[in-house]
């Protein structure tokens, strides 16, 4: 009887550790964010994308979690990153739009980002890839809470060959200089041919699996930040041709070899069990550009509008024993739940600062609860255009740049400005936004408005010329 009570305290006591051990390891993970440009919500093949192949993309969805309604923060470059860095509306930081070359404007130090709170944990940051939160010193990664940073400050078309990938000899274009390579603060390397482009997404990748290989036994976060599939679109001889969908086709075929880089380093290394891996988008495609640009598939307009098109974006998340793998979330969430979400896994501080993302944990785990309580603000540099609560989505009268006749080869296509009314749209039934129902249903408008109200008086509003109560201001430099 000793005996028998003997051997089931040591297989308690051996449980007990491993329970201990799992919990101690799942409270530290590596965290990986793949941060996509351009890409629009069907550009890969777990979404609907045909013509190619994204087999390493995919297996995230197959191993862990599909996100149906995931949102970018806004639908342009500087803002979405603002807004995934911070947890914050990127107006409620004066973070709009697209910095340019040489701006004073860039990220306020004072602003506390997602490796800011994480080294409360210890854990070791890297930023790869496009910056786009300023360019000057003072705005760059190391100075705003990276350990370290390799990669380029802003979009790939920010140079003199611009978004054809034709060299400037005249004018603004030709006035800028050629993109440069960044190691820490320093430029390492200025990339003038579109040859020497072709290179970013390997010397991306080549150092993130470094990265990952010279991890030890510090948690680290990987911020990937790929300059594709922005246009001038680039890919190296490895994949030129081999999609047999034309030049985009061979780029999310060469993403795709990154993301499967990746995780194959993290499964070498041993750590793919504890690490969590997020692919997403920072914006839906930029349509104009016809056949070098992406699809949102069934969603309405693209890139630089608030309409479904431009701001939901594809988002998958790999996290073998929390994420259920196979599984498909409808819930709403958005870049901006990221940090307070690492927040919480790691058990670090938020931000002393308001934030407005909120904790998606739950959701990862397959739970069922809303901890975003279904509601979205879509803002367009500081116009309030939109607001979703559940399936209901309020789009407030505004102008917008509507696709016309796309563009090819590089080449921008035809916009023209148009003018929407208010409406009500069921995005449940009509993600494609085609049938207004607000005469049908007036008690939801009504519930819509009045949320409304509350999103200006907090964040402001330029369409209805209100000034928000609780807006901070950019970095800025003399």
């Amino acid at each position: 009887m000793k005996l028998n009570l003997f051997k089931i305290s040591y297989f308690l006591l051996i449980f007990s550790i491993c329970s201990l051990a799992k919990a101690q390891q799942n409270s530290t993970p590596n965290i990986v964010v793949i941060f996509m440009d351009d890409m629009g919500y069907a550009d890969v093949g777990a979404f609907g994308a045909k013509g190619y192949q994204t087999p390493n993309i995919d297996l995230l969805a197959k191993e862990g979690m599909k996100f149906t309604n995931f949102y970018s923060a806004q639908p342009v470059c500087t803002a979405s990153r603002a807004g995934l860095l911070t947890g914050c509306y990127p107006n409620r930081i004066g973070l709009t739009g697209a910095i340019f070359p040489g701006s004073k404007k860039g990220i306020n130090q004072e602003e506390e980002t997602i490796p800011e709170i994480l080294k409360a944990k210890n854990y070791n940051s890297i930023a790869i890839g496009k910056w786009h939160l300023g360019d000057d010193k003072a705005f760059l990664p190391l100075q705003n809470g990276f350990n370290q940073y390799f990669g380029v400050p802003y979009s790939n078309d920010m140079s003199p060959y611009g978004a054809s990938g034709k060299l400037a000899t005249a004018g603004k274009r030709a006035d800028l200089p050629f993109l440069p390579l960044i190691e820490g603060n320093e430029t390492i390397k200025s990339f003038k041919t579109m040859e020497d482009m072709a290179e970013l997404t390997t010397l991306y990748t080549q150092r993130a699996v470094k990265f990952i290989k010279e991890s030890d036994k510090q948690p680290f976060f990987l911020y990937m930040a790929h300059s594709m599939v922005h246009v001038p679109l680039a890919v190296s001889n490895k994949f030129k041709g081999k999609s047999g969908k034309g030049l985009f086709g061979d780029v999310m075929m060469e993403v795709d070899w990154s993301v499967g880089e990746v995780l194959k380093a993290l499964k070498q290394k041993g750590i793919s069990n504890n690490t969590l891996v997020i692919f997403t988008s920072d914006n839906g495609p930029w349509i104009t550009f016809g056949n070098h640009a992406g699809s949102a598939g069934v969603l309405r307009e693209g890139k630089l509008t608030s309409w479904e098109g431009g701001q939901r974006v594809s988002c998958l998340m790999k996290w073998p024993g929390v994420i259920p793998a196979g599984t498909v979330n409808d819930s709403l969430a958005c870049t901006i739940d990221l940090l307070p979400t690492f927040a919480a896994i790691t058990n670090s501080p938020l931000p002393v600062k308001k934030i407005d993302g909120v904790n998606i944990f739950p959701l990862l785990k397959g739970e069922k609860a809303n901890p975003r309580k279904e509601l979205l603000y879509y803002f367009k540099v500081n116009d309030l255009d939109a607001i979703r609560v559940g399936n209901y989505k309020l789009v407030f009268p505004h102008t917008y740049g509507s696709l016309i006749t796309p563009g090819k080869d590089g080449a921008i296509g035809k916009t023209e400005q148009v003018k929407t009314d208010l409406a009500l749209y069921d995005l449940s039934k009509d993600p494609g936004e085609k049938n207004d129902i607000k005469d049908k249903f007036p008690e939801v408008v009504k519930r819509l408005e009045n949320s409304a109200v509350k999103a200006r008086k907090d964040l402001g509003d330029a369409l209805t010329k209100t000034k928000g109560a609780n807006n901070r201001e950019p970095g800025k430099i003399q």
